[in-house]
């Protein structure tokens, strides 16, 4: 059943992303086993693509975080904040509180920042200030970053990285083969 349900998600999935077969298995695999991936790569390979078409493929809520240097904890988390109108503090949740979070460039917020995902891809849930709020399920982090020769990136913490099932090889870039397959699928003229 589970091997019938991954190969109808899988053929979904290539619908939309065009010839990046390895990357779709591991993707899989790592919400299979409620792990979470690590992609390297350079912009513009499909990555955020690929996050969103599970999402949609499986009905889950999704989230996209751009990590960026300023980016602080509690844009992550989410936050308590007073209500003048109930007069009480009410808890606005962050983006991770989805079932799918694409934490886009996290190799480019603070390393304080970044931890900010280690409760939630560890225990499933996130403490903000004295409360701890449950994610949903299934929760699947997929995190890109760009290489780390790039300026402007932080090398990722042991603690991080631990939390990723696996880290995926490059995303390769499409040959002309399926460039042109991508671009006959966005024009609506799908063989």
């Amino acid at each position: 059943m589970i091997a019938e349900t991954a190969v109808k998600l899988r053929q979904n999935i290539q619908k939309v992303i065009v010839g990046k077969d390895e990357i779709i298995d591991l993707t899989l695999i790592a919400m299979l086993c409620g792990g979470h991936l690590l992609l390297e790569d350079v912009p513009g390979t499909g990555k955020t693509t690929l996050a969103k078409t599970i999402a949609a493929s499986l009905g889950c809520t999704f989230h996209r975080v751009q990590f960026t240097p300023d980016l602080l904890p509690s844009d992550v988390t989410g936050i308590y904040y007073y209500n003048q109108k109930s007069q009480e503090f009410e808890f606005r949740p962050g983006p991770i509180i989805s079932q799918i979070l694409l934490a886009d460039e996290i190799n480019r917020a603070t390393p304080r920042t970044q931890s900010a995902l280690l409760e939630a891809m560890q225990e499933r849930q996130v403490t903000v200030d004295i409360a701890t709020h449950k994610l949903p399920q299934p929760f699947l982090v997929l995190a890109t970053q760009n290489p780390v020769e790039l300026e402007g990136t932080f090398p990722l913490p042991e603690a991080q990285l631990d939390r990723f099932l696996m880290k995926s090889p490059s995303v390769t870039p499409a040959d002309a083969s399926e460039e042109n397959d991508i671009l006959l699928r966005l024009n609506g003229k799908i063989c």
